[in-house]
């Protein structure tokens, strides 16, 4: 377990049914404050090969996964209720809720991440802070539990999925077992 404000880096790993040669590495800073949770993606490759959408303005978007887009899944230890948040590289956001494996909720974001980029030489990083009010209910105080995820496109079209860990034969991040960062509330 990881203490609360302290940043941890972890690295992410390519389904090996996804390859994609034109990634060197991704990894995720996790940072959590009283404010909320700060992640920070940092890719590293041949960024020309991947397809990264252009900024736009920053607003609810439904299936960004179809592009390149990071994600992070969060629950409380022992419970099946989850929230997933996507970032699209081009500053929109989606945020849903699960009751369980998914089984989406009725559910809107109090505030929309805040998003930010950039590029500097083979590394693109994304940069999204999500307020503690739309962090899923943690009155028990039980450690939080993660998935951290991306799905990168390249430009032909070919999509390699990314996470901390793949439990299944088959890409899902909604998978019991793809939540494997545990950190202290």
């Amino acid at each position: 377990m990881h203490s609360p404000e302290s940043p941890t880096v972890l690295s992410l790993h390519c389904h090996p049914s996804t390859p994609c040669p034109a990634v060197d590495a991704l990894q995720v800073q996790v940072t959590p404050s009283a404010s909320g949770l700060h992640l920070r993606y940092t890719l590293s490759g041949t960024l020309a090969a991947l397809n990264i959408p252009r900024p736009q303005a920053p607003t609810a978007t439904d299936g960004l996964w179809e592009h390149t887009c990071f994600e992070t899944f969060i629950r409380v230890l022992g419970e099946n209720h989850y929230h997933e948040f996507n970032f699209s590289p081009s500053s929109q956001w989606a945020a849903y809720a699960f009751s369980a494996y998914r089984e989406r909720l009725a559910w809107q974001a109090q505030q929309p991440p805040v998003i930010s980029t950039a590029i500097r030489g083979n590394e693109f990083v994304l940069e999204a802070l999500l307020a503690s009010a739309d962090l899923p209910d943690n009155c028990t105080q039980q450690p939080w539990q993660l998935g951290i995820t991306a799905v990168l496109e390249t430009t032909s079209g070919e999509k390699s999925y990314w996470a901390l860990q793949h439990p299944a034969t088959r890409p899902d991040f909604h998978h019991n077992g793809s939540f494997a960062f545990t950190l202290l509330p």
